[in-house]
């Protein structure tokens, strides 16, 4: 039973951290996308599912939930996958305009197989161009399982924007959804303005900053944490001194009458005049029969005899002090830890160097058990511990490898050097090595966690 109650308390905290701090490094995303003027059809704190709470916000349109899987959450900014299909004007010009146009009609007026015309659909879906009907005839639900067969004119106002533009809609002298509307600016215009709301129709610089936001927001959270942590809540520094800082009721020491702030002058004969001298000697006398030891309360001496069992607890804790650090001191230890945080993860990428630091990393399951432990030595730990894990996070999404942030942001400096796109086929190319090889990189940290906590 304890067994149980020990994994099951790890798994919660593992899960209200990661929860918490994939959910903020979304959230960077989000806020980065918003102020470059890009939509943002949802975002959920957990992972995507059919069953969910979310509230429609009325100002920006974005769909705000949370999922059952609670383990991050996500973000759907518009336009983060490629739309180069030459037909994109036309399909989008042909849906407003008729209002709602279904996938096969779609593709008898553009001339096409009906899986490119639901290929244009679902890419103008993913720009908050064009929304899905969900034809009852059909026995067809908004359930997530399956693309919607007709796709219908989204509400516009006359300069053509929605709701997912925020402040800058006209709600008041808009279409409703579903309803005919003519772009009068032509079919090629309309098309170049829906591509500037969305990711892909940014610079990049403004890219760059919508993939390295959440990194930002990871930094500044821990950093937050971490000073509080050092300036508010405070944190315990041992003392290697010769005093007692507590004893366990009903210990070996306690029925001994040991007391918090007693010096333990010797065990078994031998002096002891440091906690380390204390505990190394208690060691020894473990499971070696009867023995005494003396102690010093308010310049008085006392001797007990007493036995210990092996691995029988004798019942002392270290004497502590809580410690509060100022913000200046507080700031500087924390810039410490973000930079030797960066530093080990950056060593990753030296060949001589990986192994080395894969063997002190930790996967999942590694993370939760820690994730336990903090939380069950108290507030600043946990808190520190979030904080540490936080800076992890962040950095680790900087690595060069897609599909993490930093490798689209290496894809996207690629393309603004030779001033072209990269093929479809090489960013998949690599998104499958990048795959591949943070699989590996799983499997093996672990197996190593695996065998450290559990054999």
């Amino acid at each position: 039973m304890d067994t149980i109650i020990t994994v099951a308390t790890s798994l919660f905290w593992f899960v209200v951290v990661i929860s918490v701090l994939v959910f903020v490094h979304e959230g960077g995303h989000f806020l980065a996308a918003r102020a470059c003027g890009v939509r943002v059809t949802e975002f959920f704190l957990g992972m995507p599912c059919r069953i969910n709470l979310h509230r429609v916000s009325r100002r920006i349109g974005t769909k705000f939930g949370v999922t059952p899987l609670l383990i991050g959450g996500y973000a759907m900014i518009c336009g983060m996958e490629p739309f180069d299909d030459e037909l994109g004007p036309q399909a989008l010009a042909l849906i407003h305009e008729r209002g709602r146009v279904s996938v096969d009609d779609l593709a008898r007026e553009l001339d096409v197989d009906e899986e490119r015309a639901l290929s244009l659909c679902v890419s103008l879906l993913g720009w908050g161009s064009v929304a899905p009907y969900y034809d009852p005839e059909k026995g067809e639900k908004p359930d997530g399982r399956f693309y919607a067969t007709t796709y219908e004119s989204m509400p516009r106002d006359a300069a053509g924007l929605t709701v997912y533009d925020g402040r800058r809609f006209d709600r008041a002298n808009a279409t409703d959804q579903g309803e005919p509307w003519v772009p009068a600016m032509g079919a090629d215009a309309f098309f170049k303005s829906e591509r500037s709301r969305t990711y892909v129709g940014k610079g990049f610089w403004k890219r760059a900053f919508m993939l390295v936001a959440g990194i930002a927001v990871n930094i500044v959270v821990g950093f937050l944490l971490m000073m509080s942590v050092f300036s508010v809540i405070g944190y315990d520094v041992s003392y290697d001194v010769n005093q007692i800082g507590g004893v366990t009721q009903g210990s070996v020491a306690d029925e001994l009458g040991i007391e918090a702030g007693d010096r333990i002058t010797s065990i078994a004969g031998v002096e002891t005049d440091t906690w380390t001298d204390i505990l190394t000697q208690i060691d020894a006398v473990e499971g070696t029969g009867s023995f005494e030891i003396t102690y010093e309360r308010d310049g008085s001496a006392h001797a007990a005899e007493t036995s210990l069992d092996e691995g029988e607890p004798f019942g002392i804790s270290i004497l502590q002090e809580r410690i509060r650090l100022n913000p200046l001191d507080s700031a500087r230890v924390t810039a410490a830890t973000i930079g030797a945080t960066a530093q080990a993860i950056a060593r990753l990428l030296v060949p001589s160097h990986t192994m080395e630091v894969l063997s002190t990393s930790s996967s999942v399951v590694g993370i939760a058990v820690m994730s336990g432990q903090a939380a069950a030595a108290g507030a600043s730990t946990f808190l520190n511990f979030a904080a540490a894990l936080s800076f992890s996070l962040g950095f680790m999404n900087l690595l060069p490898i897609p599909p993490l942030d930093g490798g689209k942001l290496l894809i996207e400096i690629i393309q603004a050097v030779i001033r072209r796109p990269v093929s479809m086929k090489v960013q998949n190319a690599l998104s499958y090595v990048g795959v591949g090889l943070l699989m590996l990189l799983f499997v093996y940290m672990l197996r190593q966690d695996v065998l450290r906590f559990f054999f």
